[in-house]
């Protein structure tokens, strides 16, 4: 795809997300500081612009997007502040950098991804203070950024990631898919069915785009999965080989690298033959769902 309209993009998103984080003063300046840390160390904002295009692509128009823009990006680094921490991955670099816990301390790192949890709902919250908004959009779209974040969205894939990786117990192929459909799917989903949901999108459009992403994710997932084992440091950010070293069972583990490629191309093109008899136009969009195949970071 054109890096310049992805480097637009990502400018967009990220001058929504910088606009709804704290300022680092006062008694719990500390915690801010790891806060602000954690999102401004950059990463793609996929999900944030995922939600936006989907957004416009269903004729969205307006202000109310972008709260829920920087609560969706605010719940991923959340949850990727906690996966660093020892008790999980134990990673020391993300985005080629030292990680908040490397930095802040194992307490503080936890305090950091409490509090961009609690922020992204109080973030949200904000969209009913936009005027003319429709309020029984926003509500849903709560629906949806909460329930994709919690125990049967992204928290329920992590936490059986966690559980299978203590007790040192096999994953098959159901419960590994299980993982990936909600580890890194749910929160793809959420950002495009939010994004469809403020744009007042049809029932059925939303349920097609819902589809889109839950495959897109998957897909990104299991690209980072073969990124583990074949990927480059340097152009990663962060290192290569710790699901090995830490004994995870993954997709590659299970079906190899050239068969986990050729499963993400496959999901890839499903979620693109499923994106076009929608029947709306977005090229960036659709060019975003393509450059998941084969990605090198």
């Amino acid at each position: 795809m054109n890096e310049s309209d992805m480097k637009v993009a990502q400018l967009r998103a990220e001058e929504v997300i910088l606009k709804y984080l704290p300022e680092e003063k006062g008694y719990p300046s500390t915690v801010i500081s790891a806060i602000n840390y954690s999102v401004k160390a950059g990463g793609k904002r996929l999900r944030p612009i995922f939600m936006y295009e989907t957004f416009k692509m269903f004729g969205g128009e307006g202000e109310v997007i972008e709260p829920f823009m920087a609560a969706i990006e605010m719940i991923h680094n959340y949850s990727l502040v906690h996966d660093d921490l020892e008790a999980m991955d134990n990673d020391e670099f993300r985005r080629g950098r030292k990680t908040t816990h490397v930095i802040y301390g194992e307490g503080m790192a936890v305090l950091a991804g409490d509090g961009l949890l609690n922020m992204a709902y109080e973030t949200a919250l904000n969209a009913f203070d936009i005027k003319g908004v429709n309020k029984s959009r926003v509500i849903n779209a709560l629906k949806i950024l909460s329930g994709k974040s919690g125990i049967n969205g992204m928290l329920g894939g992590q936490a059986c990631d966690v559980d299978a990786e203590e007790k040192k117990r096999d994953v098959d192929l159901d419960e590994l898919m299980y993982i990936h459909e909600n580890k890194t799917g749910a929160l793809i989903e959420a950002a495009m069915k939010i994004g469809a949901v403020l744009a007042g999108a049809s029932k059925e459009e939303t349920e097609k785009i819902s589809r889109v992403a839950l495959l897109v994710g998957t897909a990104f997932q299991i690209e980072d999965d073969i990124l583990d084992v074949v990927g480059d440091e340097k152009v990663i950010g962060k290192r290569v080989g710790s699901d090995i070293k830490n004994n995870k069972i993954t997709y590659v583990t299970i079906k190899g690298v050239e068969e986990a490629k050729k499963d993400a191309k496959e999901m890839s093109e499903k979620a693109i033959e499923l994106f076009d008899s929608i029947g709306r136009e977005n090229d960036f969009l659709r060019e975003l769902i393509l450059s998941m195949i084969g990605r090198t970071k």
